[in-house]
């Protein structure tokens, strides 16, 4: 069977989380968006573990694998994915004496390097890649060139882009040939906004957290869908400062200071991957852009927020209609749709066959779009 998964989130214990990020929300979240799947996120938290297991929900429908992420001692961010709240359990006795800060932190950081981290997972039999890879802060290849300078001898598991990126930016990495690609939310909002705003289709043959990570091991991704690149916010190299964005030879010439503000230029996601492209681009499983249903609606009704009573209204008679939000953004035929609203099923349309402007984030602030 195929199931659409969101294996990256965070829990009310993590920086900047809204305090509605607690499992009901976030089943419930799920059920609206069409998610079948949802990691946990930050599982080596005792509270938050604590929380998913005193709030069993065997009829929501929704399977709750347990994910974590962690900073090493290099600031490179980590994503893993356990079979159990126990093998979280275990993994945080294994990952250091001092304990306290997975109480203090949902996304703590550990005094051991990618390729300890790595070794400890898997010997528990859990699954491990580096978050958001391409990310100019606390990354994989922010801080490396090569996987093994952070990983040595241990294998990756897989590899999330994260939201500055999509699959063509790793396909001409050839030591990341036979590494599985996995799009995330990183979600910090139960919003169908922020939650599934990136998502996998995978191929599962038993509906379970074994079951989810053998699919991740083989790599029976089916879909990734997410952002279009340039909608991230360090897609474009750019000023950390004022948002002025330069073309790499420019950045370099400059010394990475901005001439403007004397801000930092940080280096953008499309020009670290091209960077380090190596090789013609290896075929991987489609890649489908998507733009969260409410701030398509947000642009159709020319709203503040997708937040608004006018954009909920709207929102909510989608769904009503059609059951979940990627099946309106993905499945159901636009004529449907535009019986229950014209101009939202045209903004469907046009974003279905890529008929957008879109306006390139970087420096640490998000792209935009327009419909033309």
């Amino acid at each position: 069977m195929q199931v659409n998964t969101d294996l990256h989130i965070h829990s009310p214990f993590s920086i900047a989380s809204s305090r509605d990020m607690v499992p009901a929300r976030l089943r419930e979240g799920c059920r609206t968006k069409g998610l079948e799947v949802l990691g946990s996120g930050d599982g080596l938290h005792p509270g938050w573990r604590r929380m998913w297991q005193e709030s069993p929900d065997s009829d929501s429908g929704i399977l709750v694998v347990p994910t974590g992420e962690v900073e090493d001692r290099d600031r490179v961010h980590h994503l893993i994915l356990m079979e159990s709240w126990q093998d979280f359990e275990r993994l945080g006795e294994r990952l250091g004496p001092d304990r306290a800060r997975f109480r203090t932190s949902g996304r703590p950081r550990v005094p051991l390097g990618g390729e300890a981290i790595a070794e400890q997972v898997h010997v528990l039999g859990g699954l491990i890649g580096p978050a958001h890879a391409f990310t100019p802060w606390t990354s994989l290849y922010a801080s490396f060139d090569r996987l093994a300078a952070c990983y040595g001898a241990e294998p990756v598991d897989f590899l999330e882009l994260g939201l500055s990126a999509d699959s063509s930016y790793g396909a001409g990495i050839s030591e990341l040939r036979a590494v599985p690609f996995l799009t995330n939310s990183d979600a910090h909002s139960p919003s169908p906004v922020r939650l599934g705003r990136e998502f996998n289709r995978l191929s599962v043959q038993d509906l379970t957290c074994g079951g989810v990570l053998e699919s991740v091991r083989r790599g029976a991704v089916v879909m990734n869908a997410g952002f279009f690149p340039e909608e991230g916010k360090y897609n474009r190299t750019a000023c950390t400062r004022c948002f002025r964005q330069f073309p790499r030879e420019e950045a370099e010439a400059l010394g990475w200071r901005c001439p403007d503000d004397r801000g930092r230029i940080k280096k953008g996601v499309l020009d670290r991957a091209r960077e380090l492209s190596d090789s013609p681009p290896a075929p991987r499983p489609p890649y489908l852009h998507l733009v969260p249903l409410g701030e398509i609606i947000q642009r159709v009704l020319g709203t503040s927020s997708p937040h608004t009573a006018k954009c909920r209204r709207l929102y909510g008679e989608l769904i009503d209609s059609f059951g979940t939000e990627i099946a309106v953004l993905v499945d159901t035929p636009v004529s449907e749709i535009r019986e229950v609203h014209a101009e939202v099923a045209g903004a469907v349309d046009a974003l279905r066959t890529g008929h957008l402007v879109l306006h390139p984030g970087g420096g640490g602030r998000y792209g935009s779009f327009s419909f033309p």
